[in-house]
């Protein structure tokens, strides 16, 4: 051996036999005398005695420690945590409980009678039903909920609280299962952005309540939507963003809480929460090349497997230390308990103590989860988003510990590739499948104060009605572990309780008031002056689905509309054969009877009989990207930016349509018939270059497609217009646009030069000379107040004359502010969008509505005088065009007729951009509905769309 060639003896010598040993080693052995020998082995054992004696004295057992010199008190601290780590969350009961953990001593108890309340589960003999009842509430739970309850002796009536629900219909509180309120606080601040940690990919350690701000002024703003409770995540840019927590939304002493702490907003405790996600965003947002992972989908995959793996391995050691000091003692181990802060979550992930809730849009990226729960044996509560889940419900069906629920949006889609093949149909598909679908508000995605419309635009959907009103109550309280707290009103729940000014799931449903854990939220809340008209009586025949047109050319009549809105005149005048309903008989895509239509009836080739039928003018979408995009976020399916390149270019959106898209096909489908669309400054929503009027049915941008090439000359001056456009500041954009409309009014003048005819300088020439109206995108009622000024500045050139300036507001968030002003000018509104929630800075004064603020800008603007349109600030909003019409109309507290609801989204448009032709041509584009379009429960029978056909469905 090498070390025996250096003179060092090997770790162990084997024994060697005397009859094997060398005869030169032999020969060599000196031999001891004897005497000698004998003190030798005196000595060794005395040094032996000696050392025994010194070891025995130090090697006294300490009781502090044990023989491996480990903390005894560490360990048996360690011993304890095993069993914790054993045990598997069972959800909290609440049956049972003398008071709800966050009751504040001293609060009264509350009686409310007269209630038409939704239980929440079947009642003997009635199903899924609307009951009258009251409902008692003492320390922070539900005590009773029957009829003509009587307060006890214990209760004397001096120390309850009563309150009149007058009939009005009562339900739990409305549960967001997909958030991220309050730690993306609005207005949007870059310094207030708390959603994600982008720091490391896998992020298991970081938690969301570090991130919650309860100052965030926009969590009362959702509560007044009747939301009492959301599961505030980690955001979606990494592959696991961290801890999640259940809040309420009741915060400080005015709440009914002792201080404003983030620590008395958390719901319960029992389970833990985490968020994970897959697809476009930790690819996008985390990965980047040559750097960090992923940049793909397979390197987000390993990602995953490669934490879980990590955890599953941390696991075990714990398992083996748990088995270990279980069986030998503590002496029988010879380290701590193995623990590593940051992969103690997913540890309790594999443990079954903390849910899962994934970020997951795809087939692929749902497939692949659920292939890694069953390699790491762990459930999933719930896919959120979900785009694809309609489409492999058996895919879903899979994953290991059971089905996930789908975390959905109602219609929102388009936004980017992986959210393309969404369906607003998939909360039905896969409720007919079996599985849960739930609907979320990704906060500040959606306004989460309208989380409730969602539902009801499921129930529109095809949902069955109590599904539809579970999707936002029990459904999210039971997969989030707090089935037996929250979701429903029965006794022993936590006193979370909504009374609604209408039935929960129709058009512009407001709380009337609130509770939390017992506690009213509204000391006087503004209440709507609406008739009750009591709860809705389920559709069934919304469960129906038509989802493609069969296009018709030839004669065709519609029997049983009772109602028309359209402003033609009836060609017979009389209603049909039963004295209330008229007949409407169509060719060649256009109205050509309205009446009884004898003659048509009897030539028809087709008829069409329908329930409660309306006639109604197609809507018309304006603001948005139709035409010039497929999907937001693909830059291959847009037309681009005009400030992509440095200083902005003003274009022309003619120039750049790119018709028979599937948004388009999808406006059309759902009675927007034509559409105006500018080029986009820097996102959707902003604006530079001229607007071009087009068909939503055509397939080519050929003359018939294009009824206006250069309808408004469009500019943008919300927060957007300063940097990137070229201006350092909105005061200079402001004042670049007011020189560049005065040089065009100097250029009117006989010296002024030639200019190219569709340039920016020409279009400005025909703005200023009244021919073409300039549309500002802006919120900011300062900003606004500075286009007045502007405004009045060019009509006092002595070039203009006596001439007005025809100005349009696109957005106007705050355009509430200066309603006088507005209408003084001429100036007309377009809301887009129509229910602001202050998302930006620009917006931080828009009004919310009933119970915090009286009316919307919608209320505020008409009521003044001026002009008002609804617009789409995103392109998925075409499916909700009527819905916002219904809203303004059930909610304007009688300022608007259903014909001037249905004008704010048809009529008023061309009105205020100065266009009168398409009023003209209502025989040919027009809707026909079954129900009324102004209500939930309306469903599109028909559209005809200037094509030379009508659709019908």
């Amino acid at each position: 051996m090498d070390l025996e060639k250096d003179g060092l003896p090997p770790y162990s010598a084997a024994p060697v036999a005397a009859n094997d040993a060398p005869a030169s080693a032999w020969n060599r052995r000196r031999i001891l005398p004897r005497v000698r020998r004998l003190r030798l082995i005196s000595l060794a054992c005395l040094i032996a005695l000696l050392v025994y004696t010194k070891c025995t004295r130090t090697r006294t057992p300490n009781p502090d420690t044990t023989v491996h010199g480990l903390s005894v008190k560490q360990l048996r601290e360690d011993l304890s945590t095993c069993s914790k780590l054993h045990a598997k969350p069972i959800d909290p009961i609440g049956l049972g409980r003398e008071k709800n953990s966050r009751y504040v001593d001293g609060q009264k108890p509350t009686l409310i009678r007269n209630a038409t309340v939704w239980i929440g589960e079947p009642t003997a003999g009635k199903g899924y039903s609307w009951v009258t009842a009251d409902v008692f509430i003492e320390h922070g739970l539900i005590k009773q909920v029957g009829k003509d309850i009587q307060l006890s002796e214990t209760q004397p009536s001096h120390n309850v609280l009563v309150y009149d629900a007058a009939g009005r219909p009562l339900t739990s509180g409305i549960i967001d299962m997909h958030s991220h309120a309050g730690v993306h606080p609005l207005p949007t601040l870059h310094s207030n952005d708390d959603v994600s940690e982008l720091s490391a990919n896998i992020a298991p350690y970081v938690r969301s309540i570090h991130g919650i701000k309860p100052t965030d002024r926009h969590l009362q703003v959702i509560k007044s939507g009747g939301v009492t409770t959301s599961l505030v995540l980690p955001g979606s840019g990494n592959n696991i963003g961290g801890e999640a927590f259940v809040i309420k939304h009741a915060i400080g002493r005015g709440d009914g809480r002792n201080e404003t702490s983030i620590a008395d907003m958390i719901a319960d405790r029992t389970w833990r929460y985490i968020k994970m996600a897959q697809g476009e965003n930790p690819k996008h947002f985390h990965g980047k090349v040559g750097e960090r992972g992923p940049v793909s989908r397979l390197g987000e995959n390993w990602e995953l497997r490669s934490a879980f793996e990590e955890a599953a391995r941390l696991l075990r050691m714990q398992d083996d230390w748990c088995n270990a000091a279980t069986t030998l003692g503590l002496n029988g181990v010879q380290t701590y308990l193995p623990f590593e802060l940051k992969w103690e979550l997913l540890v309790a992930v594999l443990r079954g103590q903390a849910q899962v809730h994934v970020h997951c849009y795809t087939i692929p990226d749902l497939e692949a989860f659920v292939d890694h729960t069953n390699e790491f044996n762990f459930s999933v509560r719930a896919f959120h988003h979900a785009h694809q889940a309609y489409l492999v419900p058996e895919i879903l069906k899979r994953a290991w510990g059971g089905a996930p629920a789908s975390a959905l949006f109602a219609d929102n889609m388009w936004y980017k590739a992986e959210a393309y093949l969404g369906s607003e149909y998939a909360g039905k598909y896969l409720h007919d499948n079996g599985l849960v679908p739930i609907y979320v508000s990704d906060n500040p995605v959606l306004n989460a104060q309208h989380l409730v419309l969602e539902a009801g635009k499921g129930y529109n959907y095809g949902l069955p009605y109590h599904v539809a009103l579970a999707a936002v109550t029990t459904a999210p309280a039971e997969r989030l572990g707090l089935g037996q707290r929250l979701g429903k009103v029965k006794p022993g729940f936590d006193a979370d309780i909504v009374v609604w000014d209408s039935d929960p799931l129709s058009l512009g449903a407001t709380p009337v008031q609130v509770w939390i854990d017992g506690a009213a939220q509204y000391e006087d809340p503004i209440e709507l002056n609406k008739t009750l008209q009591g709860t809705l009586v389920p559709n069934e025949d919304l469960g129906k689905i038509v989802e493609d047109a069969v296009a018709v050319t030839g004669d065709i009549v519609f029997t049983g509309v009772s109602k028309t809105f359209l402003s033609i005149d009836m060609d017979e005048g009389t209603p049909a054969a039963d004295s209330k309903t008229f007949n409407v008989a169509v060719s060649g895509g256009k109205i050509t009877c309205i009446g009884q239509c004898h003659a048509k009836l009897k030539a028809a080739h087709k008829v069409i009989h329908l329930k409660h039928g309306v006639l109604t003018p197609a809507a018309t979408a304006f603001g948005s990207t139709l035409g010039l995009n497929a999907i937001d976020s693909e830059q291959d399916t847009d037309n681009g930016a005009a400030d992509s390149n440095g200083p902005s270019v003003f274009s022309r959106a003619v120039d750049g349509l790119a018709l028979d898209t599937k948004k388009l096909r999808a406006s059309h489908r759902y009675g927007i018939t034509r559409a105006i669309s500018a080029p986009k400054l820097s996102i959707g929503a902003t604006h530079h270059g001229t607007s071009a009027a087009f068909l939503t049915g055509a397939t080519a941008p050929g003359p018939a497609a294009i009824f206006a090439p250069d309808v408004a000359a469009h500019y943008t001056l919300d927060l957007s217009a300063k940097g990137g456009s070229g201006s350092p500041s909105v005061s200079a954009a402001v004042g670049r646009l007011r020189d560049r409309l005065l040089e065009a009014v100097a250029a009117t003048s006989l010296e002024g030069p030639a200019v190219r005819p569709f340039s920016e300088a020409a279009f400005l020439r025909r703005v200023v000379a009244g021919e073409m109206p300039l549309a500002v995108t802006v919120h900011s009622a300062d900003t606004i107040a500075a286009l007045l000024r502007v405004k009045a500045d060019v009509e006092k050139a002595p070039e203009v004359g006596s001439g007005r300036l025809r100005m349009v507001v696109v957005g106007g968030a705050e355009a509430h502010l200066l309603a006088p002003e507005l209408a003084a000018a001429g100036v007309g509104v377009v809301l887009a969008p129509m229910l602001s929630y202050a998302v930006s800075w620009d917006q931080r004064r828009a009004m919310t509505g009933a119970p915090l603020t009286n009316g919307t800008a919608v209320d505020v603007l008409a009521g003044a005088g001026v002009l008002t349109a609804v617009g789409l600030e995103e392109d998925w909003v075409v499916r909700d065009l009527w819905l916002l019409a219904g809203i303004a109309y059930k909610n304007g507290e009688g300022r608007f007729s259903e014909e001037e609801a249905l004008g704010l989204i048809s009529r008023n448009v061309y009105k205020i951009l100065g266009l009168e032709g398409p009023l003209d041509v209502e025989r040919e584009h027009f809707v026909i509905h079954e129900g009324n379009p102004l209500e939930i429960g309306s469903r599109i029978k028909a559209v005809g769309g200037g094509t030379g056909k009508v659709d019908v469905y």
